[in-house]
C-alpha cells in the first residue's frame, strides 16, 4: 500500500475574469449542479462581498516551492500573491479554485473544488487555507461552510482546522435532496498560528492529505 501523494507544486491567486473557462470545467466535472459562467462574472464583478481564488498547477508554481520548511509565512509572496499582469494567459492552469463571501465579521465558504487528476495532493487544503488566511486579515472571527453528509473526505479536512458541526440542512443539496452539516470554526485567539502550523505539517509530509 502506497502512502499519500506528497503536496502538489501550486500558487494560490485571485481568481480572474479570465479563468472563468477553466474553473466552469472543474465545476462541471466537480459537482452535479455546477455554477454557470454568468455567476462567476457576477462573483468577481458585482459581489463586494466575494473573494475567489485559484489554485495554479504545474510552470505557473514555477520557482521557490511550499517544499519541507521552505513556506515562508512573513512573505508569502511565493505561494499567495496577485496575478503579475492582467489580461488574457493561455499556459494559466487552473487545477482548482475556491471562494468565500466576507459578510460583518463571518467567512462564509461559499465553493472549493479541485480537477480530478490534482486531487489528493493538498490542493484543496491548500486553497482552504489561503481562504481562511485571508478571511482572517479581513477581520473575519468566525468561518462557516456546508458540506454533504457523505462527503467525509472534506469533513475530515474541516475538522482538522477546528471546525465543528453545529447544525444540519434537511434536503439541502437540490440534486438528490441530500442533507448538509453546518460546521463552524471561531477563529480565537491562536488560530493563524495553529492553522499554520496544521499546513505546515503537511506540506512537510507529516499530515493527512486534501
Amino acid at each position: 500500500m502506497t502512502g499519500p501523494l506528497p503536496p502538489a507544486p501550486i500558487r494560490i491567486e485571485p481568481m480572474t475574469l479570465d479563468d472563468i473557462p477553466r474553473v466552469t470545467v472543474i465545476d462541471q466535472l466537480s459537482f452535479p449542479l455546477p455554477w454557470s459562467p454568468a455567476t462567476y462574472r457576477y462573483e468577481l464583478l458585482q459581489n463586494v462581498n466575494s473573494h475567489f481564488f485559484v489554485a495554479l498547477g504545474s510552470a505557473a508554481a514555477a520557482g521557490p516551492t511550499p517544499a519541507a520548511g521552505a513556506l515562508s509565512w512573513l512573505n508569502p509572496v511565493n505561494w499567495f500573491k496577485p496575478p503579475a499582469a492582467p489580461g488574457p494567459d493561455p499556459d494559466r492552469p487552473v487545477v482548482g479554485y475556491a471562494g468565500f463571501w466576507y459578510i460583518l465579521d463571518e467567512a462564509h465558504v461559499s465553493t472549493i473544488a479541485v480537477h480530478p487528476d490534482w486531487r489528493g495532493r493538498s490542493v484543496g487544503e491548500h486553497l482552504f487555507v489561503a481562504m481562511l488566511e485571508h478571511g482572517l486579515d479581513l477581520g473575519a472571527v468566525t468561518a462557516t461552510l456546508e458540506v454533504r453528509v457523505t462527503n467525509e473526505l472534506a469533513q475530515n479536512l474541516y475538522r482538522k482546522y477546528a471546525f465543528e458541526v453545529v447544525g444540519r440542512r434537511r434536503r439541502y443539496y437540490r440534486d438528490n435532496g441530500e442533507d448538509a452539516l453546518l460546521m463552524t470554526a471561531e477563529l480565537k485567539a491562536g488560530y493563524r498560528d495553529e492553522m499554520r502550523r496544521l499546513f505546515l505539517a503537511r506540506v512537510n509530509g507529516t499530515g493527512t492529505e486534501a
